[in-house]
């Protein structure tokens, strides 16, 4: 250093001797220089240190983050876990699925309903049914591409070899935290959306219970498993939705609702046969049965009773309410049946009959003869 001038030096391993590092410990830079002690720092040096935070401040909450790298046969892959941060990232999706929520009802729910003219309870529930069709319908198709890029539909030993499944790929981690934020985002809607005090109850049931499976799912390394459930429960709800949607424009139009009931059963048997399966059959012969929250490893006989247990819970509880509505639209649509068939079948107005009239019948005062014509009143004459 000579006089008001100096250069800045900092050895570090692998750095070379005139590379300083970030203030701020985000990362090496590059600087050499006689700067004046009175000097400012250039705009490009701090237009750089700025652009290094809000870059990694923004994919804080943009991307997945816990990224490892894998080594492979032929080269690296890079996996994900989870952990707290997942939780920042999550609060960001919420918000957009909120504006997302927002849009589609604008520009597409209320253009419907103004046409159709419903009423306010029918309204609240086809605004309903319209955002789980939308949702529903892309999480389908991006489940079912998840199974096929991952090949789990085609070898079900995925869902329980090498189990704990800890890393998982960046598709199916950035599905995760999107269903988490889709399901958590529906809370505040029951206020934005102004629901009826009558079907919050009903709501809410539904909402924490898919928050209750795909955060268990995504907590336990079940997350192949979560899929094939997801998708199955999914595809169901999608088209018990849109067989309301067309009731709504339709009131005869009820074949999709006859459709859904005959797929709901055997909907909730392939959930039950297949959490039987992965978790009691697959699981069980696993070699690794440790209780290791560290290591991800959920895998001993007391977690896979809590686990079977809540799905066939849930799954009896969905199927005797579908059982309760289906035997009460039964009785409903016997009782119209039987109206129906009563109207006719009851005894049709007899037609009066003629009355005799005898001679001098008497009708409204005036004397009526045989013939029913009135007798001529005879003149009076004046004195």
């Amino acid at each position: 250093m000579t006089g008001n001038s100096f250069s800045v030096q900092h050895r570090e391993p692998g750095l070379s001797r005139t590379c300083g590092v970030c203030p701020f410990g985000f990362a090496p830079f590059s600087y050499q220089g006689r700067l004046s002690a009175h000097e400012p720092e250039s705009p490009d040096v701090a237009h750089k240190l700025h652009r290094k935070v809000t870059a990694k401040t923004a994919f804080l909450f943009i991307l997945p983050q816990y990224n490892v790298s894998v080594p492979t046969a032929d080269s690296e892959t890079v996996h994900y876990h989870y952990g707290p941060k997942d939780l920042v990232t999550i609060l960001f999706y919420i918000s957009i699925t909120i504006i997302l929520h927002a849009v589609v009802q604008e520009y597409i729910l209320d253009r419907i309903s103004k046409r159709l003219h419903l009423s306010k309870a029918k309204h609240s529930k086809f605004n309903e049914s319209g955002q789980l069709v939308v949702f529903h319908l892309s999480s389908v198709v991006w489940c079912l591409y998840l199974l096929v890029t991952e090949g789990y539909l085609t070898n079900l030993r995925s869902l329980w070899e090498d189990y704990p499944h800890v890393y998982l790929s960046f598709q199916v981690k950035f599905f995760y935290l999107c269903q988490l934020a889709y399901w958590l985002h529906s809370l505040p809607e029951l206020y934005f959306q102004k629901v009826r005090k009558e079907e919050i109850p009903r709501q809410l049931q539904y909402i924490c219970l898919y928050l209750l499976h795909i955060a268990g799912a995504y907590l336990l390394n079940l997350s192949r498993l979560g899929l094939i459930l997801l998708l199955l429960q999914y595809s169901t709800e999608f088209l018990f939705h849109m067989a309301r949607l067309f009731y709504f424009a339709d009131e005869n139009n009820e074949r999709l609702f006859n459709a859904w009931a005959a797929v709901f059963g055997g909907t909730r048997l392939f959930i039950l046969t297949l959490a039987v399966l992965a978790i009691g059959f697959g699981l069980a012969r696993v070699e690794n049965q440790v209780f290791d929250p560290e290591k991800g490893n959920f895998n001993t006989l007391p977690c896979r009773l809590g686990m079977l247990l809540l799905v066939c819970v849930v799954q009896a509880w969905l199927m005797w309410r579908f059982i309760h509505s289906q035997l009460r639209h039964w009785r409903e649509y016997w009782k119209e049946q039987n109206a129906k068939r009563r109207l006719p079948a009851a005894a049709p107005r007899l037609p009066a009959r003629p009355i005799k009239r005898e001679p001098g019948y008497h009708e409204n005062g005036v004397v009526k003869a045989e013939n029913g014509t009135s007798p001529r009143t005879k003149k009076l004459k004046s004195p």
